[in-house]
């Protein structure tokens, strides 16, 4: 028996990423793990409500309730997010370097573990040419980009250390 999963389509990985790159104007930069993060929770819309958030941050917590609901869909339980977020890790990589031959990215600037946006107006023919998405999706894109963009990726509060996608541990 054969199962597609877009976790494992490297295409479909431009596509998210390029949904998400979408949000941000040329030299913008971003990390290249806070893009797989951001991925892993539009991947996974339920695990978005296994993020760790401080008690001050309610606001962000009745916005992922009233807009990410949960589905009770058996095939999408995980049990290891961090395996899985490791094995989409080469598909993910592998998007970014097709991004980046097309020039929307910039190619040094990924080598450093950043991506930078170089030419948004192929970046928006490529979305332009895409369907609209889904307003769960859209939702997800939208709050990633937002709150968790302005979060910062390392320390007690991080973005690593609120999802536990990634070691935090040893992070300044």
């Amino acid at each position: 028996m054969i199962v597609y999963n877009h976790a494992l389509d490297m295409y479909h990985t431009i596509f998210r990423f390029l949904q998400f790159l979408n949000r941000f104007d040329v030299e913008t930069q971003i990390e290249v793990d806070r893009l797989r993060i951001w991925d892993f929770y539009l991947l996974f819309p339920n695990e978005i409500h296994t993020i760790r958030l401080k008690k001050d941050e309610s606001d962000i917590r009745q916005l992922l309730k009233q807009f990410v609901k949960e589905d009770e869909n058996p095939y999408e339980i995980i049990a290891e997010e961090r395996k899985i977020f490791e094995k989409i890790k080469p598909y993910q990589l592998a998007a970014l370097n097709c991004i980046a031959s097309y020039g929307i990215i910039d190619k040094s600037v990924l080598n450093r573990q950043r991506i930078l946006i170089t030419n948004k107006d192929l970046l928006n023919e490529f979305v332009n040419n895409f369907g609209e998405l889904p307003a769960k999706e859209r939702n997800i894109i939208s709050l990633m980009t937002s709150h968790f963009y302005q979060m910062s990726m390392f320390g007690k509060d991080g973005l690593k250390q609120k999802t536990n996608l990634m070691e935090s541990k040893y992070d300044e």
